[in-house]
C-alpha cells in the first residue's frame, strides 16, 4: 500500500521540482500541495510543466492541511518550517528542505540566520558514513543545503581519510538563479543576470558556511575552517563547486583518486568521472547525480576537487525524496533520475 504525501511551499522552485519527481513515484501519492500567496490558484498556473496536475489548486499552508498525510515535505523559506513542524503529529515523516534544523550550534544559527534556533534533526545526506542508518530510524529529517551538498561530497572523503589539512579550505561555487528562490529580486532579473557572473555574500557571510564547516569537521574529527565564496551564474539551475585543500605530506595523485573511488564505489548518485573528464552542470541537469573529479596540484600544493550537481534535484527536492525513500524502507533510487538531460 502506498503512502500519502503533502508538500508545503509547493509553489516555489524546490516545491515544483518535488511535485515533478513525485509524479513518477509508484509508492507515494500527492494529496495536498500548499502555498502562501498562491493559495487557491491552479497548480499549473505556477508550474505549467506539470500538466498531470491540471485542475488541482494550491491549499493554504496550514498544519491542518498537512496533518493527515503520511509524509510531509516542507519546502518553505528559512525560518518558517519550525512553527509548522511543531504542530504536526510525531508519527509523521517530516522532511524539511529549508535550513531550520540543520545546524547543531544555536549561536551559529543566530549569527547566520537570526532569530531563535529551533533545534536539530537528523541530517539527511545519505552518502555520509552511517547516515542511512540514522535516516532510516528518523521521523524528522533536515535536508542539506545545495552548496553544502556539493562541498561536503567533494571534500569529506579527504578529511575522513586524514589526507587534508583542516585549516586551509577554499571553496568557490557558482550556482544558478533558482538557488535564490522564486521571489522577485532586482539582481535576479534576466537583464541583470544574462552575460554576467557576480559574487555575493563574500567574506564568510553566506549562511551555508557553518553547515559546510559542521559537515567537514565531523568528517575530520576536528574543527575545519572554510573560506566560501558563492557566485551567481547566468543559468537557471546547477552548481559547479571548485574546492581546494592543502594535502598532508607525501600524498600522491593515485592516493587522492583511490580515496574517492573507495568512498563512492557503491553510491548510485555520486560519480567519480574518468581521468581527464571534468564535471559540467549541464550533464547533471534534472538528475539526482553528483559528478566529481579530483586532481593534485603539485606546483601549488593543493588538492582540487570539482563537483557538479543540479541545485533543485540533488541539492534540494531529489535529495529530500531520496531521504524519504530511505526512511520509508523503499529503494532509495525510486523515482530519482540518475541520468541528466543534455544538451
Amino acid at each position: 500500500m502506498g503512502h500519502t504525501v503533502a508538500v508545503a511551499g509547493a509553489s516555489g522552485y524546490a516545491g515544483g521540482e518535488l511535485l515533478r519527481l513525485l509524479a513518477a513515484h509508484p509508492d507515494l501519492q500527492l494529496t495536498v500541495a500548499t502555498a502562501s500567496s498562491n493559495a487557491g490558484a491552479p497548480i499549473t498556473s505556477v508550474h505549467p510543466q506539470l500538466p498531470h496536475l491540471a485542475g488541482h489548486l494550491f491549499a493554504e499552508t496550514d498544519p491542518a492541511a498537512l496533518s493527515s498525510a503520511d509524509v510531509v515535505f516542507l519546502a518553505l523559506p528559512h525560518g518558517q518550517s519550525a512553527a509548522i513542524a511543531a504542530a504536526l503529529p510525531e508519527h509523521q515523516l517530516v522532511i524539511d528542505i529549508g535550513a531550520d534544523f540543520r545546524l547543531r550550534d544555536p549561536a551559529k544559527w543566530t549569527a547566520f540566520y537570526g532569530g531563535t534556533h529551533a533545534g536539530t534533526w537528523t541530517y539527511g545526506l545519505p552518502e555520509l558514513p552511517n547516515a542511512r542508518t540514522a535516516i532510516a530510524s528518523s521521523r524528522r529529517i533536515a535536508n542539506p543545503g545545495c552548496y553544502p551538498t556539493s562541498a561536503t561530497l567533494a571534500l569529506a572523503p579527504l578529511f575522513a581519510a586524514d589526507l587534508a589539512e583542516p585549516d586551509d579550505v577554499v571553496i568557490v561555487a557558482a550556482s544558478g538563479t533558482t538557488g535564490a528562490g522564486r521571489g522577485p529580486k532586482p539582481n535576479l532579473m534576466a537583464s541583470e543576470v544574462m552575460g554576467s557572473l557576480s559574487p555575493y555574500k563574500v567574506g564568510g557571510s553566506h549562511q551555508h558556511t557553518p553547515e559546510i564547516e559542521q559537515n567537514l569537521s565531523d568528517a575530520a574529527g576536528q574543527p575545519v575552517t572554510v573560506s566560501f565564496t558563492p557566485v551567481l551564474a547566468p543559468m537557471p539551475r546547477g552548481i559547479l563547486a571548485t574546492c581546494t585543500v592543502r594535502p598532508k605530506p607525501g600524498l600522491g595523485t593515485a592516493d587522492v583518486r583511490a580515496t574517492f573511488e573507495k568512498a563512492y564505489a557503491a553510491e548510485p548518485f555520486v560519480h567519480l568521472l574518468p581521468e581527464g573528464a571534468w564535471p559540467q552542470t549541464g550533464a547533471t541537469l534534472g538528475s539526482n547525480s553528483v559528478h566529481l573529479q579530483v586532481a593534485l596540484d603539485e606546483h601549488a600544493g593543493r588538492i582540487v576537487v570539482i563537483a557538479a550537481l543540479d541545485n533543485l534535484t540533488k541539492g534540494a527536492a531529489g535529495q529530500a525524496l531520496q531521504n524519504a525513500n530511505i526512511a520509508l524502507g523503499l529503494d532509495e533510487t525510486t523515482a530519482l533520475p540518475i541520468a541528466g538531460v543534455a544538451p
